[in-house]
């Protein structure tokens, strides 16, 4: 049964929700650019390329010598200027497991507990976080960092279990467009500010402290407006808070809520989540290195490409994503992916390379919001926030093990095959999305119904 909320009501947390959401993601993507420039500090301070200058063994020389002994295995020579980006690599992978793990937890406290709480709750660990990047003079302090983060971070999961809390059938699916824009909007200008940012110098031992600092105020401010403007839309728990029951309400059970009608299993809507990430953020990872080697891209070309995918998503999620179906939606977005991916093991030009990334762009904007939706269909008022959060799970297992396993096949065979393999990985994740997964019947009564009542306002 869809959740009763008033339209103030709705538009009042919809723009709670836009506005931390999108604090949350530009303070999230200060650090994305400042990863090659970052890691390298910490080497040349604790794990110079000098064995000779190395007067102790630290953390970072330990991580770096079991990387090397990676890189050591591929068929093909790696030059040593790949060691960051392996490390990089590796760091995210870990943030991403650890989501993993952390995801149906922060799910299932919210459903238990409140999304206030659980939001709050989390953005506690978040401010810690970024206070350990503030003062991370060493490498150890910012992998406990990146560990506190990877375990804590819950903005993402509990924005969506909010957004179906109060969202009906018909604009759940606009709803999860609205949280996709946010990530099209702060991956187009969170990397650039945090990139100036790190130009900025304060602390010595610290370079990168002011753009830390930036995201630091901006965590800060967001769990100030979350703590102020943010109401309880648990249902369960916002029916007791909007409600004074009379004494005979209070003696009165309250009627069950009538049972999901279930149209997609979630271990299938999980298991599809995971695998296209898995294949989805390996290619992400690896494009830098292919438009480097390919077209010589600099960083500043690459950010400029990166920026025109998070244009195009943002432009769709706004105009086309949030009228969409979510099934359509989704079938829409893993067949631009697969399209994307033939185009990528054989392009030889430029314009080429945009016409895929226009693809990815299309994928972006649709495929994560259109499973979220989905989920959500599946999932009782009271089960909600559990279920987005192993959805989120698996998708944070793929996403950790894409950009390693991907790249080793990169490496080891070139990017032909890479691609090539990554396209019918997507074929198999295309043929689960159009073959196994069927629209939920609310959706559909949902947007009828919407029509009809549109039409009549037409002939009134």
């Amino acid at each position: 049964m869809a959740p009763q909320v008033d339209p103030c009501t709705r538009k009042r947390v919809l723009r709670v929700i836009f506005v931390s959401l999108l604090l949350d993601l530009i303070s999230f993507t200060f650090i994305l650019p400042l990863f090659p420039k970052l890691l390298e500090f910490y080497r040349n301070v604790e794990a110079p390329l000098d064995a000779n200058a190395l007067t102790s063994k630290t953390l970072l020389s330990s991580v770096l010598g079991y990387l090397n002994a990676y890189k050591a295995a591929f068929a093909r020579p790696i030059d040593s200027r790949y060691d960051i980006v392996l490390l990089g690599g590796a760091l995210g992978s870990l943030f991403s497991l650890l989501q993993a793990i952390a995801s149906p937890v922060i799910g299932h406290l919210s459903d238990k507990y409140g999304r206030r709480t659980a939001l709050l709750a989390s953005m506690a660990g978040n401010i810690l976080s970024v206070l350990l990047w503030v003062v991370a003079v060493d490498f150890r302090t910012f992998l406990a960092s990146r560990i506190v983060g990877g375990l804590s971070e819950g903005n993402v999961q509990l924005a969506t279990a909010i957004a179906t809390d109060i969202s009906d059938a018909n604009s759940r699916g606009s709803t999860m467009a609205l949280i996709g824009a946010c990530f099209s909007i702060a991956f187009t200008f969170g990397p650039a500010l945090g990139a100036w940012l790190s130009t900025v110098a304060t602390v010595a031992a610290n370079p990168f402290a002011a753009a830390a600092a930036v995201s630091l105020f901006l965590i800060v401010t967001e769990t100030v407006y979350l703590y102020f403007n943010l109401p309880e839309t648990l249902p369960a728990l916002a029916k007791k808070d909007t409600k004074n029951p009379t004494a005979e309400e209070e003696t009165t059970p309250a009627a069950p809520a009538p049972p999901v009608q279930r149209t997609n299993s979630h271990f299938l809507l999980n298991l599809i989540h995971m695998t296209f990430l898995l294949f989805f953020s390996g290619m992400e990872f690896s494009l830098p290195f292919m438009t480097y080697d390919l077209f010589g891209y600099s960083s500043a070309k690459n950010g400029r490409l990166l920026g025109y995918v998070g244009l195009v998503a943002s432009l769709l999620q706004g105009g086309v994503t949030r009228r969409l179906p979510p099934l359509l939606s989704v079938r829409i977005g893993v067949l631009a992916c697969l399209v994307a991916f033939a185009l990528l093991a054989r392009i030889s030009t430029v314009s080429g390379l945009y016409l895929a990334a226009t693809c990815l762009a299309t994928t972006s904007a649709t495929v994560v919001t259109g499973l979220n939706a989905l989920s959500s269909f599946e999932a009782g008022e009271d089960e909600r926030g559990g279920k987005l959060g192993i959805l989120r799970s698996w998708g944070q297992l793929g996403r950790g093990l894409g950009p390693l396993l991907f790249t080793s096949v990169y490496w080891w065979a070139g990017r032909e095959a890479a691609y090539a393999i990554g396209a019918l990985g997507i074929a198999g994740v295309s043929a689960l999305v159009l073959l196994g997964l069927k629209t939920p019947p609310g959706s559909v009564k949902a947007r009828n119904a919407a029509k009809v009542v549109k039409k009549g306002k037409k002939e009134l």
